[in-house]
């Protein structure tokens, strides 16, 4: 019998492993190193090129090889990336660094929804995704600014430690996701006797066929992967800017929990306004999103602060509603790729916002 209480529990424990880290403000640990805010634009340019390159391919395997498989070749790629980061002496080892990371990112972006929701739906509890993606990126928001919380510790340590700790982590959660059970809400339609390259093609054409016929999800996708981009640039050169304006450094750790925690109110918030529509949610989120942008401009660093609190909590209601409206759009055999394309909208965007961010960010 599947016992869809468990399968959810190793999910969110994955995650769990998969975002707490003593390396989550490495913005701040790159500038500690003395990368200025332009290299570290172009870093993070590397990482959504990479995310370009390989995001959808990374979903279509997901569907046809399994997304449990591919959640554990998203470990291997990130202690790749943590390995490479320990000995990186130049910007060119830190962006391949970052490239392991995009793909670890990659691996996992489309496999993880695609796994949760198709389990759901075995369960017939598919209307429990909407909570369920709140959970997650609750997990994400708390683990991330434990995180960054430890971020003075983490530049005490020196880079090396602190990237060496996430290996011990990369390896637990390999172990955890090794014991998950792989499940389709409905069995692939690729013929068995086709090849390798036959049935990646297939699930590639058949995911933009629905994409072409349903071009509402196109739409959601852009609107979501806006939003998400200039939260994510704010919260991270935000790192960076708030020892400028003066902040403690003892405070420095609290303060990017803090605005992590902006995120954990808009999670559980869009939940209490289920009767909310699409738009309504849109034109909410952006706003608040803008808000934070606006407000990076203060002399006051509590003031930033507050922007990014914002900021995250009008990005992540925007999420939990649009991932609800896609899954519950999308067909099982293709779910991971077509979440993939979500992703590689994101990094289509980030492309051309990073370096513009980094501008912005350092002479504005």
């Amino acid at each position: 019998m599947f016992k869809i209480k468990k399968q959810l529990s190793k999910l969110y424990l994955s995650s769990v492993l998969g975002n707490l880290s003593l390396t989550g403000a490495w913005v701040a640990i790159l500038a500690a190193r003395g990368y200025s805010l332009v290299e570290i634009g172009i870093a993070e340019t590397v990482f959504h090129i990479t995310s370009l390159i390989f995001e959808i391919p990374s979903g279509v395997l997901a569907d046809v090889f399994g997304r449990k498989k591919m959640l554990i070749v998203s470990s291997i790629m990130r202690m790749i990336g943590n390995i490479v980061m320990i000995f990186s002496d130049s910007l060119f080892m830190v962006c391949l660094s970052i490239a392991f990371q995009a793909l670890s990112y990659n691996s996992s972006s489309g496999s993880g929804d695609a796994l949760a929701y198709d389990s759901l739906k075995i369960a017939k509890m598919e209307d429990k995704f909407e909570k369920y993606e709140s959970n997650q990126l609750i997990i994400y928001r708390i683990c991330s600014g434990l995180s960054t919380l430890c971020a003075g510790f983490a530049l005490f340590i020196g880079h090396r430690i602190a990237y060496g700790t996430d290996l011990i982590m990369c390896a637990a959660q390999i172990f955890v996701l090794s014991s998950l059970r792989e499940v389709y809400a409905s069995e692939p339609q690729n013929n068995p006797k086709s090849g390798l390259g036959a049935k990646l093609v297939g699930c590639f054409k058949e995911s933009l066929s629905f994409l072409r016929q349903v071009g509402k999800a196109m739409g959601l996708m852009m609107c979501n992967s806006l939003v998400g981009a200039v939260d994510i640039l704010l919260l991270f050169f935000l790192q960076a800017k708030l020892p400028e304006k003066g902040i403690p450094q003892w405070v420095l750790g609290f303060a990017l929990l803090f605005m992590e925690m902006g995120g954990v109110v808009g999670s559980k918030l869009i939940l209490k306004l289920p009767k909310l529509s699409f738009r309504q949610v849109y034109a909410l989120a952006a706003a608040l999103v803008l808000a934070g942008f606006l407000v990076e401009h203060s002399p006051l660093w509590a003031v930033m602060a507050l922007g990014g609190f914002t900021a995250a909590a009008g990005d992540d209601a925007l999420q939990v509603r649009t991932n609800a409206i896609l899954q519950d759009m999308f067909p099982s055999e293709q779910r991971a790729t077509l979440t993939s394309v979500e992703s590689f909208t994101f990094s289509v965007i980030m492309i051309v916002l990073s370096p513009l961010a980094g501008f912005v960010f350092t002479y504005w």
